[in-house]
């Protein structure tokens, strides 16, 4: 198992290759920030510099869940593991601190100038540490489309041997966070609510915006943040679904879809739009995809409704509730 490889420069393929980024997703402004199975495979098979001070880092993570998630034993070539959950803090699994955020990408070899691609067999996974990458600063993080299973699909090769750990980076090259509007917390929402100055974006499941469940285990409270709007998801019962905004084979839709879901729920990029979900996940792909379509003026809110639903004092709504108590009652016969 190599170790991350070190590169003259950030890979591009042939002007003319079948997936050039200009011919490859024309519907996307920032096209180059998701990259195809076969652009991966080509980039993995040029020389890999060996000297660590030449050239810019190219950096590809396999991102899992906790130590189980290494479980698997196979990733692609070329890759380290990155454990999603060291980025985030129980109880509510929002963000690390800034401090430990800079400690943990210095230790994964991680700078602000890193070029940073990242697989993994749970999408919202991955794009959950694409997020926290652009917020602290990276300016250069891409998204494998449809995650390793793309690439199994594909037929590419996966490797069981050792990895090598990652070379830890002197430094991250900027102050942290260099992007902090990319994320909020709950004082930050409320000053968004009252009065509305942006839109507030539920990515959850149907079930979960009406308020008939709240898709988690560990959550008890039904509803949702008064005011925010459904932006999609994916299966009910499944938390990490986003086949809403994916093909069949796991891929991104085109950018026309998505807009259209979206705009059927009066969610357009005219003012600040904030996603969020349970505790951060499937709002991150939504940002994630989102900006690959160049909206700008957006973030994640990063306690989502674990952390709102946890204080009374925050106004929700429970849209099933709302229908059972408003519904027509039955007469009795002969009345």
């Amino acid at each position: 198992m190599a170790a991350p490889r070190l590169l003259s420069a950030v890979p591009t393929l042939r002007p003319h290759a079948r997936d050039d980024h200009a011919l490859w997703r024309a519907d996307l402004v920032r096209a180059r920030q998701l990259v195809s199975t076969a652009q991966l495979h080509g980039w993995l098979s040029l020389p890999a510099l060996h000297s660590a001070d030449r050239g810019r880092s190219f950096l590809l993570f396999e991102v899992v869940q906790g130590t189980r998630g290494a479980l698997t034993g196979v990733r692609i070539p070329g890759s380290c593991w990155l454990d999603v959950q060291q980025l985030e803090s129980p109880p509510l699994w929002n963000k690390v601190s800034d401090a430990e955020l800079l400690r943990q990408l210095q230790a994964l070899g991680i700078r602000h100038d890193s070029t940073v691609v990242l697989a993994g067999r749970e999408l919202v996974a991955n794009a959950r540490v694409a997020h926290l990458l652009l917020y602290a600063g990276v300016r250069d993080v891409r998204l494998l489309d449809g995650g390793t299973q793309a690439w199994i699909c594909a037929g590419l090769p996966l490797t069981d041997a050792p990895q090598v750990a990652p070379i830890p980076a002197p430094d991250f090259g900027l102050h942290l966070a260099a992007c902090p509007q990319y994320l909020l917390d709950t004082t930050q929402v409320h000053q968004l609510l009252a009065p509305p100055r942006a839109t507030l974006v539920s990515v959850r499941t149907w079930s979960e915006f009406i308020g008939k469940t709240s898709g988690y285990d560990y959550i008890a409270a039904r509803g949702e943040i008064a005011g925010a709007r459904w932006g999609h998801a994916g299966a009910d019962g499944d938390v990490n679904d986003m086949s809403a905004f994916h093909t069949p084979a796991g891929l991104m839709r085109p950018a026309a879809e998505i807009l259209q879901l979206w705009a059927s729920q009066r969610i357009h990029p005219r003012a600040h739009v904030a996603f969020y979900c349970g505790t951060g996940w499937r709002a991150s792909l939504a940002f994630f995809y989102a900006w690959l379509m160049g909206w700008d003026d957006i973030s994640v809110y990063d306690g989502g409704w674990m952390e709102w639903s946890s204080d009374p004092r925050n106004p929700i709504v429970n849209r099933q509730r709302q229908r059972l108590s408003t519904a027509p009652k039955r007469q009795h016969a002969g009345a």
